[in-house]
């Protein structure tokens, strides 16, 4: 047997090393990308639109002529955030928001101006806090569909 030189053993240390890295990179399995987390802006335009359709089926139950405005002015509001909603992905197309709570009335039943107020008010109050961190044209839409809420809540505070 021939005697092993130091150049050969590290040459041979060399190889061994580099096989056994790519044998190591080829044997491991492929890690499906992660998906993206959701927008915050797309989230929220959701839940947006799923208050907003709870709120025209509670002016539509209400069954008053001299409500049929204020709804209207929510069915606009429904239709520019569902126009500024991004289409969703072919992945997630058939997952849909979590489910906001109703607010308080069902649209079965004839809901009250009293409730259809109490919603107003309420509403009108968390567009300040969901204007915080959007972008500058959701925060003006948010504003804008706010101070029409506020309004609602004082005209149904005055008799209709």
């Amino acid at each position: 047997m021939r005697p092993v030189s130091r150049r050969a053993l590290l040459r041979g240390g060399a190889l061994g090393v580099a096989a056994v890295t790519v044998a190591g990179c080829a044997t491991q399995e492929r890690v499906p990308p992660v998906a993206a987390p959701p927008d915050p802006e797309t989230l929220l335009l959701r839940e947006l639109i799923a208050g907003k359709e709870q709120t025209v089926a509670l002016y539509a139950s209400a069954a008053s002529p001299r409500l049929e405005p204020f709804r209207q002015r929510h069915e606009a509001h429904l239709a520019e955030l569902r126009r500024r909603l991004p289409p969703a992905p072919a992945s997630t197309a058939a997952v849909s928001p979590s489910p906001t709570p109703a607010p308080s009335g069902s649209p079965a039943q004839s809901t009250s101006v009293r409730a259809l107020r109490d919603l107003e008010r309420k509403a009108a109050a968390l567009r300040t806090r969901q204007i915080e961190g959007v972008s500058p044209p959701l925060a003006q839409l948010l504003a804008s569909i706010g101070a029409c809420e506020a309004a609602h809540a004082l005209a149904l505070s005055r008799s209709l």
